[in-house]
């Protein structure tokens, strides 16, 4: 009889598991879709740019405004927290929650230092009077760079909500599958920022 009342239950598990497994999958699958459509943004914000990069009218230009060694700084903070949350899917791997909340804290605070540094550049910018307004050049230049800020936030928003799911659910799967999506979504940012230094920085000093 036991035996009996016993079969259905993990029967029940078993498609319980099975359902959630497909719902995930589908997620997934959705965001590449949106991974997908994010490259193709950045690739128009990327072709507007090289369109207008010589347009400075009568504003400055890149090359009295970009300082190499400010942009280098920021660059070494982002690739750091790609390693950082590298070393929180590992840790998610050995199934250590306690490990994974530290690196994620410590991904958080070089994504929140690298958009300290891009508002302090901004900030310098506009100060210098070389707004968005000013001249082709500039209005790519922000809207480029300034989505990807935009993005950075939003993944550091993203980083504080799975610390807090890790902290109070666990490494459920559920939580795994959102915390490699995440995961894929910033190491996604860091190319598009190696992509922004190559293009826009390092010719806009030479």
């Amino acid at each position: 009889m036991s035996s009996a009342m016993i079969t259905p239950a993990g029967g029940a598990r078993e498609a319980l598991e099975h359902e959630e497994k497909k719902s995930l999958e589908a997620r997934e699958f959705g965001f590449w879709i949106y991974l997908m459509t994010d490259a193709v943004l950045f690739a128009l914000l990327f072709a507007t740019y090289a369109v207008l990069a010589g347009n400075f009218a009568d504003g400055p230009t890149s090359k009295e405004l970009f300082d190499l060694g400010h942009v280098a700084g920021e660059t070494a903070l982002l690739l750091l927290s790609s390693l950082t949350f590298g070393f929180a899917t590992l840790a998610m791997g050995e199934d250590r929650a306690g490990r994974v909340i530290q690196w994620l804290a410590l991904t958080l605070v070089l994504g929140v230092c690298f958009l300290a540094m891009e508002m302090v550049e901004f900030y310098g910018m506009i100060e210098k009077g070389a707004g968005p307004d000013v001249s082709g050049f500039l209005s790519a230049f922000f809207a480029l760079v300034g989505t990807h800020g935009l993005h950075v936030a939003f993944g550091a928003i993203g980083i504080c909500v799975m610390i807090g799911q890790v902290m109070v659910k666990g490494l459920t799967l559920p939580v795994r599958s959102r915390l490699i999506r995440l995961g894929l979504f910033w190491h996604f940012l860091d190319i598009v920022w190696i992509g922004i230094f190559s293009v826009v920085y390092l010719p806009g000093v030479m």
